[in-house]
């Protein structure tokens, strides 16, 4: 099995960045913790701050069973990563670090996560753990019923 892991605008900056929304783990401990928890799976990690890389990654996922993608800001604001998303034909789940409900107003629309199969806010680092378990599961249903 393998899945892709997104990351968008700013969370390269993890760990430094305002650490009490988005807590103390850098983007490479994240993955670290992803790679510990599932040592069975095999990940490829995508970060970029560019909205058109990240939209080229995804129209050239090959070979991937999951995605999981934090688009970071462009979650409220980017239609062509949202269009992007649509084309793809797997399980998806879109993680927030952060519990949008309690952000700003602007947080609160999710053009992307309408694209995904659910999306996972609020539980900084630990939403990519539950968004594997996630994906685990939607693959293995998927599987069973072809």
């Amino acid at each position: 099995m393998k899945i892709l892991i997104i990351n968008g605008p700013n969370l390269n900056l993890l760990g430094y960045r305002d650490t009490s929304i988005y807590g103390e783990l850098t983007l490479d401990d994240i993955n670290k913790s992803i790679i510990k928890e599932f040592p069975e799976i095999e990940f490829e990690f995508f970060h970029s701050n560019i909205e058109g890389m990240i939209i080229e990654k995804l129209q050239n996922a090959q070979g991937i069973d999951g995605l999981i993608i934090n688009p970071g800001g462009y979650s409220h604001t980017s239609v062509a990563i949202k269009d992007a998303l649509e084309l793809i034909k797997i399980p998806k789940i879109e993680v927030h670090l952060s519990n949008l409900s309690k952000r700003e107003s602007y947080r609160q629309n999710l053009l992307t996560a309408s694209s995904c199969d659910g999306y996972i806010s609020g539980l900084k680092h630990y939403g990519y753990i539950v968004a594997v378990y996630a994906i685990i599961k939607l693959i293995q249903n998927k599987n069973n019923l072809n």
